[in-house]
């Protein structure tokens, strides 16, 4: 019979004294093989577990045929060992991973819902139900059953059983891993779910402290439902607490007046950006006009705080005109640049925009009257100035 790990007999033990017994390189990656080990390796779902071996950070746990394989931050050497559980990240996994048991426990044999799949999330869990879609009546409904679940304490308990026992029993499964051989292992919630597993539990549904179902959407014909549990739930909340307690102070609003008084400052920001937006019209226009009032076939402005989108109001005005012109601005540490001519001036404006991208150390592109782009340096300026004005036998 195949040795039961130490993190199958007891999920809560934190800590074991063993020893390595291999060690080898699997592509850029060093493992070591322990004689015995508290560290859980992905699958079924579950995330592999952290931990150290000496004082050696375990980065991953992966099992290879009937092998675990810890891969640490450095390599080891064979001898004894202490092997240390990042006990936190465990029991988050334990919490979840029960929860998700019982929701779909609840979901098929209350609700006819039966799940497809299950994902244990860095921050969110889901599985997948085979039900087009849920109504938000129905979430809360499930969310409740499961809740009285949690309040039952039921004891969760496994064990396990040979290959020909497993036919007599009522057991809830997706199938065994292809070539399984041997027995196999189940989780039962007392009175309300046996199912084969090979992940780590809470010992008790009270454990799970409670679940919350926080949506669904549509997923490969089914409906997706996100939910969190546990220790993850308090976390959640406290910073949902604390964003809140700042919007308070921000928007001056209590709890129930904070979504009003955020749409409110959205519609009068959007009505001020409309606002400054026709402003910039009117001042484009108006620079433009005294840019084409200029003497000479040439004209050049700079901008000091304007972005690209400025100097392109500006030149979409001059266009208009019987003008060629350089527009250049900055912003926030960024330099930009525009050629632009009407159509009666004499100027291949792609052609003169490559060039004084080149001077200006920057590149950029366009089609027709305008080249625009950003300049890598304003300090060559009056050297692109000089050429276009060179262009026209100004210089």
């Amino acid at each position: 019979m195949e040795k039961v790990p130490a993190y199958e007999r007891d999920p809560y033990l934190r800590e074991l004294e063993t020893e390595v017994v291999a060690t080898g390189v699997e592509g850029a990656r060093h493992f070591a093989v322990l004689a015995d080990t508290i560290l859980y390796p992905e699958g079924g779902g579950q995330p592999a577990d952290r931990g150290w071996v000496g004082d050696a950070p375990v980065l991953d746990v992966q099992r290879r045929e009937d092998v675990v394989r810890h891969y640490p931050e450095r390599p080891l050497t064979p001898g004894a060992v202490t092997v240390r559980l990042d006990w936190a990240r465990r029991f988050d996994h334990m919490q979840q991973h029960t929860a998700q048991h019982l929701l779909t426990a609840v979901a098929n044999d209350v609700f006819g819902w039966s799940t497809t799949a299950f994902h244990l999330g860095e921050h969110v869990c889901d599985v997948e139900l085979d039900v087009a879609s849920l109504a938000p009546p129905e979430v809360a409904s499930l969310e409740e059953t499961v809740a009285e679940h949690v309040r039952a304490a039921h004891p969760v308990t496994t064990r396990r059983v040979g290959s020909a026992d497993l036919a007599g029993l009522a057991v809830r499964t997706r199938g065994l891993p292809a070539g399984h051989q041997g027995d196999v292992r189940l989780v039962e919630i007392a009175g309300v779910d046996l199912n084969t597993c090979g992940g780590t539990h809470v010992r008790s549904t009270a454990e799970i402290e409670a679940v919350k179902l926080l949506g669904s959407e549509p997923m490969r014909g089914g409906t997706r439902l996100l939910f969190v549990a546990g220790v993850r739930l308090r976390r959640r909340l406290a910073d949902h607490e604390a964003r809140s307690a700042r919007l308070r102070s921000l928007l001056g609003a209590p709890d129930g007046e904070v979504v009003a008084a955020t749409e409110e400052r959205l519609d009068r920001e959007r009505s001020l950006e409309k606002r400054a937006r026709s402003l910039e019209d009117d001042l484009a226009a108006a620079l433009a006009e005294g840019l084409a009032a200029r003497p000479g076939p040439v004209v050049e402005a700079h901008f000091e705080g304007r972005d690209a989108g400025f100097l392109q109001r500006v030149a979409r005005q001059l266009s208009a005109s019987a003008k060629a012109a350089l527009l250049t601005g900055g912003t926030g540490g960024n330099a930009f640049f525009v050629v632009v001519a009407g159509e009666e001036v004499p100027l291949d404006v792609q052609v003169a925009g490559r060039e004084l991208a080149a001077i200006l150390g920057g590149r950029g592109g366009g089609s027709g009257r305008l080249f625009q782009g950003k300049a890598a340096t304003l300090s060559t300026r009056a050297a692109a100035l000089a050429r276009l004005e060179a262009l026209f036998g100004l210089r």
